[in-house]
């Protein structure tokens, strides 16, 4: 295998791929990239059994092959060349090294059989569709801060995608929660995608697909299957087990009678927790929120480090209320407001609060309630 590639093309290509290895690997062959060169390029490919990334990358080959060397390396020596450099890749089968040339640098990598590098298997998917790069930014980018850390309720920690009943028909639906938090996003139903399964998509999945949906004018050709899940745009293709377990019936835990409607600015709102909440301990975090007409006093009680208050002039028009909530919550919810306003619909200090982006039902946010 030889081949040459500018250096701009391969840091890319090896960032997107080495960012799915482990770091701490016991199977040797996963801590590398499958590096294949072929008449149409060159493509690098990572795995860590879950997960895994095909990049593919223009570069003139002047001998097909393919051989496998380790992620971390080749992305540190890429990342070190000079800018502008075209640096040339060649494999030697019989001393089993990759040397890697870029002006007067020279570097020779052990490598590992192509053989032994596990490819994830193919699969039938029973829907095929196409979405627009925004589209699913908005779906996994708003919902996505809610997802569980908690590694024994495992149906939690993704984002749960799939086909449901919105307000307008069917939409294509985000959603995620923790148990104290829950995102519920919508976005128009793409065509083909009607018969999709609901796949539970991890969190280093979601994480992963944010680096393919950066260029607002791409299309993602999305596959979805009972087992799998798979995004992919002209370079680079990311194939992803789903979470294997059903996720809980979340549509029970979204208020419907919430009454008492509160509006703010979002980004007023969402500095003026922050503030008030540098005095609160870190363990619980409590901030407190009392509303009387066209007027909210957040305010943070810590005995122990002291007390602070903000008030804000907010359009409210029912009774009194003080209702408490964790602060990094508010705040987290607060930043995925697009809309200049947020509206909170509350019932009563002990029930769960529903935000809102202003007139928008397409984004639904639940937040359960502190004692404060």
């Amino acid at each position: 295998m030889k081949f040459s590639i500018e250096r701009a093309v391969l840091v890319k290509a090896v960032a997107q791929a080495q960012s799915v290895v482990e770091r701490r690997n016991t199977i040797p062959i996963l801590s590398n990239v499958l590096i294949e060169a072929g008449p149409d390029g060159v493509s690098f490919r990572a795995t860590d059994l879950d997960t895994e990334v095909v990049d593919r990358a223009t570069a003139m080959v002047e001998r097909p092959g393919a051989t496998t060397v380790s992620a971390a390396l080749l992305n540190e020596i890429a990342r070190k060349l000079p800018d502008g450099a075209l640096v040339a890749i060649a494999a030697d089968p019989e001393t089993a090294r990759l040397t890697v040339q870029a002006g007067r640098s020279n570097f020779s990598l052990a490598t590992l059989p192509r053989e032994d590098f596990p490819v994830m298997a193919s699969t039938e998917y029973t829907a095929n569709f196409a979405a627009p790069a925004p589209l699913l930014r908005r779906l996994f980018d708003k919902s996505k801060f809610a997802i569980s850390t908690e590694e024994t309720r495992y149906y939690l920690n993704g984002v749960y995608l799939h086909v449901a009943e919105g307000e307008g028909g069917p939409t294509l639906r985000c959603v995620a929660t923790d148990g104290h938090r829950l995102a519920r996003i919508d976005a128009p139903l793409p065509d083909g995608a009607a018969g999709m399964p609901g796949v539970i998509v991890p969190r280093k999945t979601v994480a992963e697909l944010k680096k393919l949906l950066d260029d607002d004018e791409i299309q993602i050709a999305v596959s979805v299957s009972e087992t799998k899940v798979r995004f992919a745009t002209p370079t680079i293709t990311l194939t992803s087990k789903v979470i294997d377990g059903t996720f809980p019936d979340y549509t029970r835990v979204i208020p419907k009678g919430n009454a008492r409607k509160l509006e703010v600015d979002a980004s007023d709102f969402a500095r003026a927790v922050d503030r008030v909440a540098t005095v609160s301990s870190e363990r619980s975090r409590a901030v407190k929120l009392a509303l009387d007409e066209d007027r909210l006093v957040l305010s943070v009680n810590a005995p122990d480090a002291g007390a602070a208050d903000e008030e804000l002039a907010v359009a409210y028009a029912d009774d009194p209320l003080e209702i408490g909530f964790n602060a990094k919550y508010l705040q987290e919810i607060a930043q995925q407001i697009d809309r200049e306003n947020a509206v909170f619909l509350f019932n009563g200090s002990g029930d769960a609060a529903l935000i809102r982006e202003g007139g928008d039902d397409s984004a639904v946010y639940v937040v359960m309630p502190m004692r404060v």
